[in-house]
């Protein structure tokens, strides 16, 4: 059976969440410009205390669009984006889309081998980076190069007296500087891009349809692949987060953005969503639950999106400085599974909700949330956002559904759906389910779910080997890759194993070469040159043999399993 499945899930929806929503027409440079003209004197950005208006910040926009465009950057072309969160991480992603150009976003602590590899697969030769990343894309091979890179140094938006402190002739001052910030050269600096005026009001515009951002994933397997996001797609998820807290006030709620915005989470959430909303959004460029608590003391967050660990530690910090937390009325976390250990103290302390949702890359990425209420269910993700379908399948042959409460795969379709993988035809076409009733084809998430009578969903297993840890997605076979190169050692396997701090822990086991000896610790400290730190594995186990198939294939779940029986 493949016609379109019921959709108990609207009977639970919270009061004042409708059915559907009007999609939005326009591109995300009209969403953030909607808000500077509603909201021009309102505080847009908080960076350590600076702010920028959203008149400000829409002037910004079109200077930096206007300086990109004088550079010769065009609509299609993609711009590589490498950066912290920081005022001009916003402003670089909005310019670059007013050309009709496409964002690529980046974690500026992968290693270089990572970085490289993107880069080789977007072919982006405009990069905007921090400056204490700009050598290493300097740095990339002739066949790899970036014709132009714009150097960012973020202490720049901080305010003069914060600046002035980091310049001081002492330990901790030269400690935090080099942590912000390092010299470059041979690039164009930030504020000469801003130099310009800004780009003409009658320049062409994106459309909805057009092409805004590459979001990397690892997918099911192997190494990153680039996810392809319209401007519908970003835009649709974005109204749909404001359908799904009609409480929160335009022009009137503040933003964490503690998550990283080149993260999806994190850009949807804190990038779209609270500029669509005329927010105050408050930027760290990385979690620290003292600097958060800080401005908690000041101007609490009203709309927190974070992940398990970060809401755990800050509730931790907060009882111990005898900070409030009162205030912040609505938390979402993502990412990895929410418990109730985490959930009561922290409604206790907030007085707010904390509620579990769920999405991919792919998706742009929320599918689903709880309600932000009484009604909310502990242990599910919640229910799927309006204008969103699921369906349960048979893992094996999709195109049956299973009945309710049965376990099977989950497939989706919507608004914030993607298109396909950047310049992978094959992969893009594995994930997708023919439509036979008119609609729009199905994505399989690879996640195996149960959904109740009430629509509820729980997510029970992943298809795809896919760790999750402290809400980033490692795939097994890039850090295998890094440990096999190693030459004492003949094979590897890695998997996630539950943690009650980062959702999973990346576990490697290995089988030595001859005549070899682990040592844990120089074989970590080696992959930490290769790999991002939290791909590097937590711990490394060395076995005689691994578990394979018939034709020699690793059988990471059978490693799995074995790990957690021998913790048992």
């Amino acid at each position: 059976m493949t016609t379109t499945p019921p959709r108990p899930w609207l009977a639970s929806y919270a009061d004042g969440v409708p059915d559907e929503i009007e999609l939005p027409e326009g591109s995300l440079f009209d969403l953030v410009e909607g808000s500077v003209g509603e909201f021009g004197r309102n505080v847009a950005l908080e960076f350590f205390g600076a702010t920028t208006t959203y008149a400000e910040l829409g002037e910004q926009i079109g200077r930096a669009a206007e300086g990109l465009r004088i550079l010769g950057v065009q609509k299609g072309d993609r711009v590589a984006l490498v950066l912290p969160n920081c005022p001009q991480h916003i402003v670089a992603f909005y310019a670059v889309l007013r050309l009709g150009a496409i964002v690529v976003e980046h974690n500026p602590l992968y290693t270089p081998r990572e970085l490289r590899h993107q880069f080789e697969d977007h072919g982006a030769t405009t990069a905007i980076v921090w400056d204490k990343v700009a050598r290493t894309i300097q740095d990339f091979p002739a066949d790899v190069a970036v014709e132009t890179v714009i150097s960012v140094d973020i202490t720049r938006a901080m305010p003069f007296a914060t600046r002035a402190l980091l310049r001081l002739p002492v330990a901790k001052a030269r400690e935090s500087r080099a942590a912000l910030t390092t010299k470059v050269r041979d690039t164009i600096v930030w504020k000469d891009l801003l130099a310009s005026e800004p780009i003409a009001a009658d320049f062409a515009r994106p459309g909805a349809d057009d092409v805004a951002l590459i979001q990397y994933t690892s997918g099911t397997t192997g190494l990153p692949k680039g996810a392809v996001l319209t401007h519908l797609n970003l835009t649709a998820n974005a109204a749909q987060a404001r359908a799904w807290v009609p409480m929160v006030r335009r022009g009137a709620s503040v933003v964490y953005a503690v998550l990283p915005m080149f993260h999806a989470y994190g850009l949807t959430l804190c990038l779209t969503f609270a500029m669509s909303m005329g927010s105050r959004l408050v930027l760290f460029p990385k979690f620290d639950p003292d600097l958060v608590l800080a401005v908690v003391k000041k101007r609490p967050a009203t709309f927190l999106p974070a992940v398990p660990p970060i809401y755990e530690r800050l509730t931790a910090a907060a009882k111990e400085r005898n900070v409030s937390l009162k205030g912040i009325e609505i938390a979402i976390s993502g990412a990895m599974p929410l418990s109730a250990s985490v959930v009561e103290p922290w409604e206790a302390l907030s007085g707010g909700y904390l509620v579990e949702g769920y999405g991919l890359s792919e998706t742009s990425p929320v599918l689903m949330a709880n309600p932000v209420g009484p009604s909310r269910r502990a242990g599910t993700v919640g229910l799927p956002l309006p204008n969103t379908e699921v369906r349960v399948v048979d893992p094996e042959n999709p195109a049956i559904d299973l009945p309710v409460a049965e376990e099977g795969e989950l497939i989706v379709r919507g608004p914030q759906v993607f298109s396909g993988y950047w310049k992978k035809p094959d992969e893009t076409a594995e994930v997708f389910v023919p439509a036979t009733d008119g609609g729009g084809d199905w994505f399989r998430t690879g996640d195996i779910v149960r959904i109740d009578a009430d629509g509820f969903v729980s997510i029970v297993d992943r298809i795809k080997e896919l760790i999750i840890t402290g809400g980033f997605n490692v795939a097994p076979s890039e850090v295998e890759d890094a440990l096999r190169a190693h030459p004492d050692v003949a094979d590897a396997a890695v998997v996630g194993l539950p943690s009650s701090h980062s959702g999973e822990e990346v576990v490697a086991v290995v089988v030595m070469a001859p005549g070899r000896q682990l040592d844990e610790k120089l074989l970590r400290d080696l992959l930490r040159g290769e790999l991002a730190a939290y791909k590097v594995p937590k711990r490394i186990v060395a076995v005689d043999e691994l578990p394979k198939s018939l034709i020699g294939k690793v059988q990471r779940r059978q490693v799995r399993e074995r790990l957690l029986e021998s913790a048992d």
